[in-house]
């Protein structure tokens, strides 16, 4: 992760992004796939240096971030079948989860390795057969959960900023809510669903218009 003197600017990026992709991601999908591949390169490349290093860490992110996008908006169909792939992921996460709820505080409760290549395997198919459904989906929750990290960091909320410089995994993990903060997880399916409607009722005025 950045230094947290970079808090404010990264979070209004992550805002500006997941703004575009919760309601305009199907039809700007190219845009999304080289904000995320910025996202998660800049992510990754930054956390293979020290926090103190902070010029280190910034040109890191700079350069994986530049690669991330690259690499994910040339590969547009590999980017779709990622995007279900995660989908898939995500689902095997949230059924096994519920499964074997209640589960001890703090416990986390990870599904078999096979549910979740399975189910990633469906998804990345289904991403290829059913794009148009699939992408408003995946791109309107990913949105809002970016809309939503974005805003509690701009905001200075401690849990954010506290998970931000610990690398706490809620950030990237809406299963893992922010401590405290049992709001995040019913304003980011709001916010996803919102999304996920903008962008059907817009891409079907589209599609009747052709």
């Amino acid at each position: 992760m950045l230094p947290l003197s970079y808090e404010a600017p990264t979070a209004m990026l992550l805002i500006a992004g997941g703004v575009l992709s919760c309601f305009a991601g199907y039809r700007l999908f190219r845009v999304v796939l080289a904000i995320y591949g910025f996202i998660v390169g800049a992510m990754l490349a930054s956390s293979l240096l020290a926090s103190s290093n902070t010029f280190g860490m910034v040109v890191a992110a700079i350069v994986g971030g530049m690669v991330g996008a690259i690499v994910l908006t040339l590969a547009y169909f590999a980017g779709i079948a990622l995007v279900g792939a995660g989908a898939g992921a995500f689902v095997a996460h949230v059924a096994w989860r519920m499964w074997n709820q209640p589960a001890p505080p703090g416990t986390v409760v990870d599904p078999p390795v096979l549910l979740v290549v399975g189910l990633s395997i469906a998804g990345a198919i289904a991403a290829m057969l059913l794009q148009r459904y699939v992408i408003v989906v995946t791109t309107a929750f990913g949105g809002a959960w970016t809309i939503i990290v974005g805003a509690m960091a701009l905001m200075g909320d401690r849990a954010a900023t506290r998970a931000a410089s610990a690398g706490n995994a809620w950030i990237l993990y809406p299963l893992d809510p922010a401590p405290g903060r049992s709001w995040v997880m019913p304003a980011w399916m709001a916010l996803g669903m919102i999304g996920a409607a903008t962008q059907f009722i817009v891409t079907a005025g589209k599609n009747k218009a052709r």
